[in-house]
């Protein structure tokens, strides 16, 4: 199976807002980076928009090293809230319903498909790809607003 390094990050501006992503590939010493946006959106949401891109982009399945400074991201798989949530409903502890259930859903599936190794990063840091993401992420959303000038 072949292993990739993926990391990623979400943007908000405003939360809720207008939002970007950003994400780096890494296999086999080639880069590949993909970013997007979206017009309304939260800060959570990009950070899980991210990842399923990131993990979309894969042709065949593999071994991945993901890496995201997105406590709820990573918490969400490496502590199985997303296994409680599974099996009481999608309800959390406090009695509320899961957000952002239709992308946990996508993500479910495509962790599915890959093996990923979720890894926590710290944000704004000294980790030259994060940093890069998140780049990417507040440029979809700057490239967006001056689009919406013309």
């Amino acid at each position: 199976m072949k292993q990739v390094t993926i990391y990623t990050d979400g943007a908000c501006s405003g939360n809720p807002g207008p939002g970007g992503w950003g994400a780096v590939l890494i296999f086999m010493g080639h880069r590949r980076e993909i970013s997007g946006f979206d017009p309304s959106t939260t800060n959570n949401r990009m950070e899980l928009t991210a990842a399923i891109a990131a993990l979309s982009a894969l042709k065949e399945p593999c071994e991945v090293q993901l890496y995201s400074d997105s406590s709820y991201l990573v918490n969400a798989f490496e502590q199985r809230w997303l296994s409680n949530w599974q099996r009481k409903g999608w309800i959390k502890s406090d009695k509320k319903p899961v957000e952002n259930k239709d992308l946990w859903l996508k993500l479910l599936d495509l962790t599915g498909v890959h093996s990923v190794t979720w890894n926590k990063v710290k944000g704004h840091a000294d980790n030259k790809e994060n940093n890069r993401c998140d780049e990417l992420a507040t440029l979809a959303i700057k490239q967006a607003r001056d689009a919406a000038k013309m």
